[in-house]
């Protein structure tokens, strides 16, 4: 899927993208969303990091703007320690539970939303985000952090709603 151009098609897909997971949110019983499946990772874990990356994309745009270094993707890690950094993210959020993860991913993506919403088309796709280390623009950024992350949940989601009926 090509990436948007636009603040109003940034947020036509995200928001597209959104419900099309809160959908596949709804049909998950409690006891599945709390089982591992692929890489022992469970639909709770899912939801918990996607509401984790939101946030640091939302620190990442915080800190190029007030003119600090940003930590990609956060601090005391490389982007080739991701795998290490999300175990290590999911063992800090062992005991959140289903209501809290699903109620945790909605309220990031209401702080995304917040902010794509204040931002305008020149601010969103006019240059790379400060801070960013690359030449993507905010716009990209926050693309990656919502539209694209839903995507692979509900993907995994649906996965696993597969593997749990047998």
């Amino acid at each position: 899927m090509p990436a948007a151009k636009t603040k109003m098609d940034l947020l036509a897909v995200s928001d597209k993208e959104f419900a099309k997971l809160q959908k596949v949110i709804a049909m998950v019983p409690p006891d599945v969303a709390l089982c591992q499946f692929e890489d022992n990772w469970s639909i709770r874990d899912v939801l918990v990091h996607r509401a984790h990356w939101i946030d640091l994309f939302l620190g990442w745009y915080a800190d190029g703007q007030g003119g600090k270094e940003v930590a990609f993707p956060a601090p005391g890690y490389k982007w080739n320690q991701l795998k290490a950094y999300n175990a290590d993210l999911l063992a800090r959020h062992q005991d959140v539970g289903w209501g809290a993860a699903k109620a945790e991913f909605a309220a990031a993506h209401k702080r995304w939303h917040g902010l794509v919403d204040r931002l305008d088309q020149e601010a969103l796709y006019g240059k790379p985000m400060q801070g960013g280390n690359n030449n993507w623009t905010t716009g990209r950024w926050a693309e990656a952090a919502a539209s694209s992350h839903y995507r692979s949940a509900a993907k995994f989601i649906r996965m696993c709603l597969r593997q749990a009926a047998g």
